[in-house]
């Protein structure tokens, strides 16, 4: 009797060691411990549904570059993802005849300056010295051409066949005249030389902006016309995400509100901020443009897929389990909450997120039906297992 007591007590002590065991192996939580840490009922909760659109990521500012004047591309500073300053060069094309062409502006304002100096020398001597044939000069000793001077000119302006006095101001005013058009010679020659000027620099293609080539559209040795592109140049120090929203949907969006956004398929998370709504749709895919903002320092680039989820306002509200963030757990990309059981068992669940509500809780689309106890804060080291497998 006392043997079979012993061997009794004995089996008890196993399988206590072997529950034990069991615990340490499969991470069940004692019931002390599981009672230690804070918790939170799983609520249930109207939301509304939530709609994933795709997109593309986009740099916060991107121009394309083109020739202005033709010619030969003789330089290129970079290759694409190259990072230059504001001013800084990028292409060269050769200007071989616009220099040729600036020679000749520079002879004909020479040729101008020339014309210029002359007429005012003409219109200073008409004004000192008039010609004889508009104002009576000294026309010397000979009798008959003091009595043509004296008497004859002027019995002519008595009876008004001739008037001295207009004559003189309209030689006058011929010289005035040539010495504007002689400035007028100059001014255009000038003006040459500066549009000349204009395209050389036209030649000469700058940075707008602090920024990267994004793409090189040319290579040194090509002929461009004007209007071709040369270099697509971007600044992507911030990350834009633009998406052809439904015209349904826009009313649900509003200037800054931010929205849960994906880089790349299995990319993470982030919280996107609604920076620009075009005002109007497109008439043939009837969705108008939206651009997020993503935040700084957003793993990525320009060209890749992503994705935004927007509220639907126009289906019907329905019910789903909420959760606080802090019970949330990311195990590589997935999320997961701890659940306690009646049993104070501690186990991990796969959930998938909705929407993230305004006071800091966010709906679970699966993996919760409510009601189920959530750990909140749980530690790093903690860890379960359930029936559908040992998660870790």
């Amino acid at each position: 009797m006392l043997g079979r007591n012993t061997s009794t007590k004995t089996g008890v002590l196993h399988s206590a060691v072997a529950f034990a065991l069991s615990a340490a192996t499969f991470g069940f939580a004692p019931s002390a411990q599981a009672s230690e840490y804070q918790t939170a009922t799983v609520a249930v909760e109207q939301i509304g549904e939530m709609t994933t659109l795709a997109g593309t990521v986009v740099p916060y500012k991107e121009v394309n570059l083109a020739a202005q004047s033709p010619g030969r591309v003789t330089f290129i500073s970079g290759a694409e993802g190259d990072s230059f300053t504001k001013e800084e060069l990028l292409v060269t094309i050769d200007d071989d005849s616009i220099q040729a062409q600036r020679r000749a502006a520079l002879a004909d304002i020479a040729s101008a300056q020339a014309g210029m100096q002359n007429a005012r020398v003409q219109y200073s001597r008409e004004l000192i010295s008039p010609r004889t044939n508009s104002v009576t000069g000294m026309p010397g000793m000979g009798m008959p051409t003091m009595f043509d001077q004296f008497f004859t000119r002027g019995f002519s302006n008595m009876v008004g066949n001739s008037n001295t006095g207009v004559e003189r101001q309209a030689d006058l005013y011929n010289s005035y005249s040539g010495m504007n058009q002689a400035q007028s010679q100059l001014m255009q020659a000038h003006a040459r030389l500066e549009t000349l000027d204009a395209s050389q620099r036209d030649t000469r293609t700058l940075a707008p902006f602090d920024g990267v080539i994004t793409q090189k559209l040319v290579e040194e040795g090509d002929t461009v016309q004007p209007g071709q592109s040369l270099v697509r140049y971007a600044y992507t120090k911030y990350l834009r995400l633009q998406v052809e929203v439904p015209v349904r949907l826009v009313s649900s969006i509003d200037k800054g509100m931010m929205l849960p956004a994906r880089l790349d398929v299995r990319g993470p998370e982030v919280m996107a901020r609604v920076a620009q709504i075009f005002p109007m749709a497109d008439a043939s895919g009837h969705t108008v443009t939206v651009k997020f903002d993503l935040p700084e320092g957003t793993p990525g680039g320009p060209g890749m897929y992503a994705e935004v989820r927007v509220p639907d306002v126009s289906s019907a509200f329905r019910t789903a389990p909420v959760v606080p963030t802090e019970a949330l757990v990311w195990r590589g990309s997935f999320p997961s909450v701890f659940v306690v059981d009646g049993d104070n068992n501690v186990s991990l669940r796969l959930v998938r997120l909705g929407i993230n509500l305004d006071d800091g809780r966010m709906s679970v689309l699966a993996g919760l039906k409510g009601g189920e106890q959530v750990i909140l804060n749980p530690p790093a080291g903690l860890s379960s297992s359930s029936a559908s497998g040992s998660v870790k």
